[in-house]
């Protein structure tokens, strides 16, 4: 790379500090390749022994926050799990809310009007490492892999955006769904768990099929694991390693990635598609036709098409010492407007779910270090959390397994 390059690159970070954060890149080693599904407007069904919003298809919005738990004591962080049960029943469901009667304040919104619909409407809760510290005496009973989310090289944390006692994962059919559903949360809450950072996603549609594209324009998530394959790569089993109540949760990553758009739309096409590996139009790997091909790296030892250090080829050697890594990647893309610095604010929200953070995520992030297309992106926050098991029933609530 030459050194105007660098110091570009170096200009584009700049006025980016911080200690600590996350990892993650664009893909991940899978072992099915199959095309996304198309998510309804239908509502989506709340109880059940995992959460929704893991394996449900992506819908168009989606919005991540991160909390902090302000809670004096146990009592009041099982309050704070139930009321956020409770809440996200009713808003998953749809439906009228009810009348509180003259001189109190109406009990929604009605930013999605008087009958607010189901809309696709997913809230997954998830807990972060810090949760488990000595304030609510959950230290002995925190899940094995969960760990606060290191600085990985390339990264430039910013401390304001990482990590969190709670993560709300908030997906929906349209964007005032997913806003009406995180009002509503925080509403019924703000005694309990005060905002940490948010950031708002968005899921194109296919163009002209297949998976969508992410900002840099070409195609995201074309390999993942089917859903009748996810579950021993997403789901924490009863293997007498992990805490019992961990069982049928699932370790979450959420990565925010800046992508430096403006320099990379000054790449040539031909060397954009040398560091993915695939095509841009189609989303076929160099060596294929469709983006459901399969690279055959056994006929290019060399890296002659496909080169050995372009990201797919890196992420997911297909290798049978790589096929352990596997994970469920749900990524959205964000743009929220111009930085400090004057450039696009815009870029990626890489989310995943896997049942190992260390065989899994780090595996994948260890063979990306130093990739190429490292040079165009700046990790800045996110973190490390457990996503916990479903609510089984009315009687349920998030975290009872955990607290009782």
């Amino acid at each position: 790379m030459s050194l105007n390059r660098r110091r570009f690159l170096q200009g584009a970070g700049a006025g980016v500090t911080g200690s600590a954060l996350a990892g993650g890149l664009f893909a991940a080693g899978a072992r099915a390749d199959t095309p996304p599904s198309a998510p309804s407007a239908e509502p989506v069904v709340f109880h059940g022994e995992h959460q929704a919003g893991v394996l449900t298809p992506a819908p168009a919005a989606g919005t991540f926050a991160a909390f902090d738990v302000t809670s004096p004591d146990r009592a009041g962080l099982v309050t704070l799990l139930k009321t956020l049960t409770t809440r996200a029943r009713v808003l998953t469901a749809g439906g009228p809310q009810p009348d509180l009667g003259v001189g109190a304040p109406p009990a929604d919104s009605a930013v999605l009007g008087p009958d607010a619909p189901a809309g696709s409407l997913t809230i997954t809760v998830s807990v972060g490492n810090s949760l488990f510290d000595q304030r609510y005496g959950l230290a002995g009973r925190k899940p094995l892999h969960l760990t606060t989310m290191p600085v990985f090289p390339d990264d430039a944390p910013e401390p304001a955006s990482c990590h969190g006692d709670l993560m709300l994962q908030i997906c929906a059919a349209t964007a005032d769904t997913a806003h009406h559903a995180l009002r509503d949360l925080m509403k019924h809450t703000r005694a309990w768990m005060q905002p940490r950072y948010r950031i708002d996603g968005f899921v194109p549609p296919p163009r002209p099929s297949g998976a969508p594209r992410n900002l840099m324009g070409f195609k995201d998530g074309i390999v993942n694991p089917a859903p009748a394959d996810a579950t021993d790569v997403v789901w924490v089993a009863a293997d007498g390693k992990e805490p019992a109540w961990a069982t049928g949760g699932s370790y979450q990553v959420v990565r925010l990635i800046r992508m430096l758009i403006e320099f990379w739309d000054r790449v040539s096409l031909t060397e954009q598609e040398r560091m993915f590996g695939r095509r841009r139009d189609t989303g076929a790997p160099l060596d294929g036709s469709a983006e459901t091909d399969k690279p055959d790296y056994a006929r290019d030892p060399g890296g002659t098409v496909i080169p050995l250090d372009s990201h797919i080829r890196l992420a997911n050697p297909r290798t049978a010492a790589s096929a352990g890594s596997a994970m469920l990647r749900r990524p959205y893309n964000y743009d929220r407007g111009f930085a400090p610095t004057g450039e696009l604010d815009s870029g990626l929200i890489f989310c995943c779910y896997q049942r190992n953070l260390a065989a899994q995520f780090e595996a994948v992030q260890a063979r990306l270090a130093g990739e190429p297309l490292a040079d165009y992106l700046r990790p800045f926050g996110g973190g490390y959390f457990f996503t916990l098991p479903g609510v089984r029933g009315d009687q349920d609530w998030y975290g009872s397994g955990l607290l009782r």
